[in-house]
């Protein structure tokens, strides 16, 4: 595991605190989570752009086409 000096503004690190105490966790679990939580939708950008470049309207279309078009139940509801 590694350790890293941060240096932030104090109302950031005030905010922080607070954050981390009202989910009754500490401020590194706090400052983990966030950039975990970061690095994956950047991780996940870098992944889906690509897909998405490779994308075909027409196939989409094709398989819409065969989706039902009825009413969703009650059950089916939230």
């Amino acid at each position: 595991m590694s350790t890293i000096s941060l240096r932030l503004p104090d109302s950031l690190h005030e905010e922080i605190r607070k954050l981390a105490e009202r989910e009754s966790i500490s401020i590194n679990q706090l400052v983990t989570l966030a950039i975990a939580e970061k690095v994956a939708a950047l991780e996940t950008e870098v992944y889906l752009t690509p897909r998405g470049s490779r994308a075909d309207k027409k196939k989409f279309l094709r398989a819409m086409a065969k989706v039902s078009d009825i009413v969703p139940g009650k059950k089916d509801i939230l």
